[in-house]
């Protein structure tokens, strides 16, 4: 075989994949014949000396790039999703709602009401919170039963961030430009830090707090112990979300079409990926990056080492939040009002 790429195009089914090598010209042709929305169809690219096989998923019997029709009804607008060690969690925005399925099968194990408009989720260990955009509060969850045990003040307008960090809740106060920290077992106010403008996203790196500022194309770095801020740094346009690989940032740039890679310890970047249609989360699996792209209807999956793409796959229409449970993505489709299980 010459060392000229090939294009290739498959399909994933229930028992494996067709596979349909392709001369680059015409892959082209039929990859530009397919619109995002209609992409249960990928186009990769395949270099001669394929990689070796993954044992880890032979063994899981996982010889799927993704699980395809998996899918289970959940309340009004769903926005965020959170994997607590059995459980995943929805935010249902318009249903003032958490609706809480077994993550094994995706039965509901309870739909439990909110003070607000559900916004972003997080799991703390033992309880989840759930953001009050329009209270200017978050509310705490027992996660074993639902039971509220509390809501506490934080800052304007938190739409679209939080992270735990081992001992707090960390906030993103869109319109308050700020940041605030919570004692998570008490609530307890902790403080409040500047950051970009606009902040929504918020991922931990195991020392530091990143925060995604969509509206000045930054992500702010803050010492998770004091707040101290360490660094801006660039991304693409209007970043939305924020995860953590173990060793660097990814950050979704919802009006590029793009994921930013940043090296954790610096900032420095590491690369600039092309995703879907308005991506606006991403979650980290161990090897790949998956990305929710809302308008493309689509979510795009990326190996972390170097943000090859490792396939596009369809779930439920306008996918807002996907979430990692130790085999499986999930995401959360705003429009039809379902989670799927890729």
């Amino acid at each position: 075989m010459s060392s000229q790429k090939l294009r290739v195009v498959f399909s994933s089914l229930a028992v494996g994949a067709v596979w349909l090598v392709l001369p680059p010209s015409q892959a082209a042709a039929q990859a530009q014949d397919l619109p995002d929305e209609a992409l249960v169809e990928n186009v990769l690219t395949v270099v001669p000396n394929p990689v070796a096989p993954n044992f880890e998923a032979v063994a899981l019997l996982k010889f799927y790039a993704a699980a395809h029709g998996n899918s289970f009804s959940v309340g009004a607008t769903p926005v965020s999703v959170v994997f607590d060690g059995s459980s995943i969690w929805v935010a249902n925005a318009l249903g003032r709602s958490v609706t809480k399925l077994r993550a094994s099968d995706g039965s509901t194990e309870g739909t439990f009401p909110t003070p607000d408009m559900a916004g972003v989720l997080a799991f703390d260990g033992a309880n989840i919170w759930v953001t009050n955009p329009n209270l200017n509060s978050v509310t705490k969850l027992r996660a074993s039963d639902g039971a509220e045990l509390g809501s506490f003040p934080v800052g304007l307008n938190p739409v679209g961030g939080l992270a735990f960090d081992g001992a707090n809740i960390w906030v993103s106060n869109f319109r308050g430009n700020t940041v605030t920290k919570l004692h998570a077992s008490d609530g307890v106010h902790e403080g409040t830090f500047p950051t970009g403008v606009g902040p929504r996203g918020v991922a931990f790196d195991g020392a530091n707090i990143w925060v995604a500022n969509t509206s000045d194309g930054t992500v702010t770095k803050l010492r998770s112990t004091d707040g101290a801020q360490l660094g801006t740094f660039k991304t693409g346009l209007v970043p939305r979300k924020v995860a953590f690989d173990g060793s660097s940032i990814w950050v979704a740039n919802a009006s590029s079409n793009t994921v930013t890679k940043l090296r954790a310890s610096d900032g420095s970047l590491l690369g600039t990926f092309p995703v879907g249609r308005e991506p606006l989360d991403l979650s980290f699996d161990g090897t790949s990056v998956w990305v929710a792209n809302f308008s493309g209807n689509t979510v795009t999956r990326l190996r972390a080492t170097d943000g090859f793409s490792r396939g596009t796959f369809r779930p439920g229409q306008r996918p807002d939040a996907v979430a990692f449970d130790g085999a499986n993505i999930w995401v959360a489709n705003s429009s039809d009002d379902t989670v799927s299980k890729l």
